[in-house]
């Protein structure tokens, strides 16, 4: 159980400059409520609870997804869902630190 745990806040170092040449979609698994008070630009809201509902359309995108929220644990948790479907998706942790990546 512990090991479940640390995996989800475990967060490989990504290379953002090349995710972001690839047009890189930022998806914040927040709530409405607290991705409304403060988010990474230009990333979009779906929440953890719905995000087996989007599957089909984020790959639709084709694109390289890079999951966010407040500490990295929800977004370790709808990472490791969306790549038991085949999605090329990473855990950026907490939207702080995507926005500053991105932003980098």
């Amino acid at each position: 159980m512990l090991s479940f745990i640390q995996n989800l806040f475990k967060k490989e170092k990504l290379n953002y400059q090349d995710l972001k040449s690839r047009d890189a979609i930022i998806i914040d698994v927040r709530t409405p409520e607290e991705f409304a008070k403060r988010h990474a630009d230009h990333s979009i809201n779906i929440p953890l609870n719905e995000i087996k509902n989007h599957i089909e359309e984020i790959k639709l995108h084709h694109k390289p997804v890079i999951m966010c929220c407040r500490s990295g644990a929800r977004s370790g948790i709808a990472t490791k869902t969306l790549i038991n479907e085949g999605v090329e998706v990473y855990n950026g942790g907490s939207w702080k630190q995507v926005q500053a990546e991105v932003n980098d």
